[in-house]
């Protein structure tokens, strides 16, 4: 480095380097740090880069974590930095392009060798090359300063005060990008850290005034996605792709920190990396939300956390209660209009998902809006290309469409909303479709999706939640929303009955229920042959009788069995025993859904009930089942009604005359009989 760019390959033999993590003591005052600084680095634009980087300076670094007890020389750097940044604001005033650059220069080599100094050492150990000076071999003094509180209240300060302009627009990003480095210290513990460094400077001290405006300047920053300045705006060279080398170094540890926060895990399969327009607004992303998900100390409580628990809009002029510290005030419309726009990326998600479960106020603004199809449409893509997308993106889109739908209002008003021409649905053209319909038409796919490759129990589980919370609120459902609910409940009805076949007639290649099902295709949208129905009804008929006895003795040796609990000499159920249990609780579920809009709202749903009467041979044969019996009360009821109206109605009958006899009888339908079923998740 120094006053000529340097190559990545040049680094281990650079003199400036050398000096810096040699043996010998360097002054702050030396005009030696002037030399360092002046330098114009080619930032790596990749992870191959990245790698090289590391491997190049690794040797430098380690000589400095050997020799910087002796030197103070990493103190020193840090002390430059710190008188420095006393000036910037009235350098970027006063458009001082080399004063900056130089400032920017000693926080870039202060953040690569903070990740060395971190992967390497413990806690205490950093703490020590932040907090002792050099008196004579061995002996230290015991009330110096402590260089590392110093260094992060400077860097807050950066963040929040200093303003954002073409010259400093470089500085912020690797301000904050230090920031997340510093609190990268949880990836390399298995444990929780409740005492780590980060508590002891973040949560007390001088750092913690800060807090909220912090927080405020972060969501800004991710507001206004202010792009990194053109060519030429400033005196060191912008990349191409931006954010320079901080930026891809400090992004790659904020991934790692956050992901373990969700529930993807470490595991998760690795997201696809967008094209970054932001830089300084995605690293305020990720800073944001580590602060959000510091554990609280012993003692403590997380203030960053109570800060995005507790802001309020502008809008809003009640008082905040004296209680709630760290609160303030930031354009909730702003906000929103960012949220909607940035869903394709993971953490944006991550970020409406914390703000919807932990911010009351939040929550309450956007159910109110009346534009939530904004909201709504990018989180059922994310749902709709599964996937393409890493199981924690998944996750989270999945809780937030749960939070909404545990609203009335939201369930009832996405009906409202008619969408036109979804492109990007490719089932089926949707030329006009209510949002609603598009949800649950999403949904299903989703849940479908899952049980035939990923088999997430979670996953599933939730889905069918979000439908049961909204399931009382169902109006005017598309015709193709109400098709796929009944198909998809009869599709599961068929696979129980299979399973229950190859775990009692394992044998029986060539039984004749099986021979019935090869008859139907997998998507379940065409109606059972009367040959086919007949053959089932009877079929079905001796075999729940069969199973009603062994039923339950199956499902706990199945148990047992994933337990580990059989000897070795047992012979282990097949797969099919372990799936009976999850195929039994998805059928419930949906027909828990049918039931709850069949009680709730059955005069909205005329196409829902023509797609239950389209099925309804196969729904017949669960009326005495007795895992289902309780269950089918309903449907067998409105089945069995509109069946004899459309008997009197003769045959042959359209599809228009079919509905016009269902809307006709849902007034003459004795409703006291339905009996009410409270769903909700």
């Amino acid at each position: 480095m120094g006053s000529n760019s340097s190559r990545i390959g040049d680094l281990p033999k650079n003199e400036y380097l050398k000096k810096l993590s040699g043996t010998e003591s360097v002054s702050e005052n030396d005009p030696f740090w002037n030399q360092l600084l002046s330098f114009s680095f080619p930032a790596p634009t990749s992870s191959t880069e990245l790698k090289l980087l590391e491997e190049a300076t690794i040797s430098v670094c380690r000589s400095l974590v050997e020799n910087n007890p002796r030197t103070g020389n990493l103190g020193a750097l840090i002390k430059v930095f710190l008188s420095r940044t006393k000036e910037l604001k009235l350098s970027a005033e006063c458009q001082n392009h080399i004063f900056i650059w130089q400032t920017h220069n000693a926080l870039f080599i202060i953040c690569c060798l903070l990740k060395v100094f971190i992967c390497e050492m413990s806690e205490e150990e950093l703490q020590l090359h932040f907090t002792y000076e050099e008196k004579s071999p061995g002996n230290y003094s015991s009330d110096s300063e402590d260089l590392l509180e110093e260094l992060l209240c400077c860097l807050m300060q950066l963040i929040t005060d200093i303003p954002l302009l073409d010259i400093t627009y470089e500085i912020s990003v690797e301000a904050i990008s230090t920031m997340v480095v510093f609190l990268s210290c949880q990836l390399f513990h298995k444990e929780v850290l409740r005492q780590s460094i980060s508590h002891k400077y973040l949560m007390r001290g001088p750092c913690l005034p800060y807090t909220s405006k912090l927080v405020k300047t972060l969501l800004y920053n991710f507001i206004r996605q202010e792009k990194p300045p053109p060519p030429g705006a400033h005196v060191f060279p912008q990349q191409s792709d931006g954010g320079g080398l901080l930026y891809g170094l400090a992004s790659g540890v904020a991934t790692g920190l956050w992901t373990v926060f969700t529930l993807g895990g470490v595991g998760s399969k690795a997201a696809a990396s967008p094209e970054l327009s932001s830089p300084l607004a995605n690293q305020s992303l990720l800073l944001l939300l580590v602060l959000a998900n510091l554990t609280d100390a012993s003692d403590v409580p997380n203030p960053y956390r109570q800060a995005i628990m507790s802001f309020k809009n502008t809008q809003d002029s009640s008082p905040f209660p004296s209680s709630i510290p760290h609160a303030f005030q930031i354009n909730f419309n702003s906000l929103y209009t960012a949220l909607c726009e940035q869903q394709t990326s993971d953490q944006a998600t991550l970020l409406l998902y914390t703000l919807l479960h932990q911010n009351s106020n939040i929550r309450t603004y956007m159910l109110a809006r009346t534009d939530m199809e904004n909201l709504v449409l990018p989180i059922l893509e994310i749902l709709y290309h599964v996937e393409e997308r890493n199981s924690h993106h998944v996750y989270m889109a999945l809780i937030i469409l749960l939070i909404l739908t545990e609203d009335d209002g939201f369930n009832r008003s996405i009906h409202e909303v008619i969408l036109k021409n979804i492109t990007w649905y490719s089932e089926r053209v949707l030329t006009e479709i209510s949002l609603g319909s598009l949800l649950i038409l999403v949904v299903i796919r989703t849940v479908q999706y899952n049980m035939t490759r990923t088999r997430d129990k979670y996953l599933h589980t939730n889905c069918l939640a979000a439908l049961a919370n909204m399931s009382a609120q169902f109006r005017s459902l598309h015709q193709y929303a109400a098709q796929r609910i009944i198909s998809y409940t009869c599709r599961h009805l068929r696979r129980y009955v299979y399973v229950l076949d190859k775990l009692y007639f394992p044998h029986s290649h060539c039984s004749t229920l099986q021979h019935c099902f090869s008859t139907l295709s997998d998507n379940g949208e065409e109606l059972l042959s009367l040959t086919c129905s007949h053959i089932l009804r009877s079929y079905a008929s001796s075999l729940f009788s069969l199973l009603s006895k062994k039923h339950n003795k199956v499902l706990e040796q199945a148990t047992q069995s994933l337990r580990g609990s059989l000897s070795s000499n047992d012979v282990p159920l097949p797969d099919y025993a372990q799936d009976l249990n999850v195929i039994e609780e998805v059928i419930r579920m949906m027909l828990e859904i049918i039931n709850s809009c069949l009680t709730n709202s059955l005069h909205h749903n005329p196409n829902l009930v023509y797609a239950l009467l389209y099925k309804r041979d196969l729904f017949e044969q669960f009326r005495t089942h007795p895992s289902f019996q309780d269950i089918m009360q309903n449907i067998d009821l409105v089945i069995t009604f509109f069946s004899s109206r459309l008997l009197q109605a003769g045959a042959e009958l359209s599809v228009e005359r079919v509905l016009e006899i269902i809307k006709q009888g849902v007034v003459a339908l004795p409703k006291d009989r339905l009996k009410q079923i409270l769903v909700a998740y």
